[in-house]
């Protein structure tokens, strides 16, 4: 299977598991990255039971399918992988993460503010 197979598939799994859907996801940049970390984090053999299971992940997922599920959630919303030991996977990773979106939100330090900004709501004023 090429890379590009495992990615399609690793964004079907990431857009049933974070609720953004593979469009928005493959808009960060970050998908072919992301599945290469957690292929890695996660090792081959778990990595590809995630993927061949995503059908079948619910409420009564458990053991290391659960962790794994949850981690790649965790990389989608915060950029970084959970560890051990963590570690942010890039800058963009950070600015690219789904928890900013999630909130409306750009990630603090990641684009120009004019002095004060931060005194203005979210929404008004950030030119979104």
């Amino acid at each position: 299977m090429t890379g590009t197979d495992d990615t399609r598939r690793f964004a079907a799994l990431s857009a049933r598991l974070t609720g953004f859907d593979e469009a928005a996801l493959e808009g960060t940049g970050l998908a072919e990255a992301y599945r290469t970390v957690a292929s890695e984090q996660l090792g081959t053999r778990r990595f590809e039971r995630l993927l061949r299971e995503e059908g079948l992940l619910d409420e009564r997922t458990t053991g290391d399918l659960l962790e794994a599920a949850r981690a790649v959630t965790y990389l989608w919303y915060t950029g970084s992988w959970p560890g051990p030991p963590p570690f942010v996977v890039s800058p963009r990773a950070h600015a690219e993460g789904l928890v900013w979106k999630a909130a409306g939100l750009v990630a603090p330090a990641t684009e120009p503010q004019v002095h004060g900004s931060w005194s203005e709501p979210p929404f008004e004023g950030n030119g979104r």
